[in-house]
């Protein structure tokens, strides 16, 4: 039996050792590429998730007008109220000449 300790010499041959050495640094740098492409595919897939959701609350918040309105929505949204307005005036008025034409026997 071989008695093992700290001085215990080992004989290698050099090229064997740099193919070890060589070995072990491919080895670790294709961990090291494998963890971060894994990393980055998770962060990926966080942020795809992250605007997934706030896509989804977009699409159904939108139409129900939960989340603001455009400019353009806001003036024509004046424009339809003058319009109804000015329409309720002129139903007003017709309806003021059809009692006066009925009053008059003109129908």
């Amino acid at each position: 039996m071989v008695d093992l300790n700290e001085n215990t010499n080992i004989n290698i041959p050099l090229r064997n050792l740099l193919a070890l050495i060589f070995m072990v640094a491919v080895s670790v740098t294709g961990y090291v590429n494998v963890t971060t492409r894994i990393t980055q595919l998770e962060h990926s897939q966080n942020i795809r998730d992250v605007e997934m959701g706030a896509n989804t609350e977009f699409r159904i918040k939108w139409p129900r007008g939960e989340l603001g309105a455009l400019p353009e929505d806001a003036e024509q949204n004046l424009r339809l109220q003058y319009i109804e307005k000015h329409l309720d005036e002129v139903e007003k008025i017709a309806r003021t000449l059809e009692i006066k034409a009925d009053n008059a026997g003109l129908r």
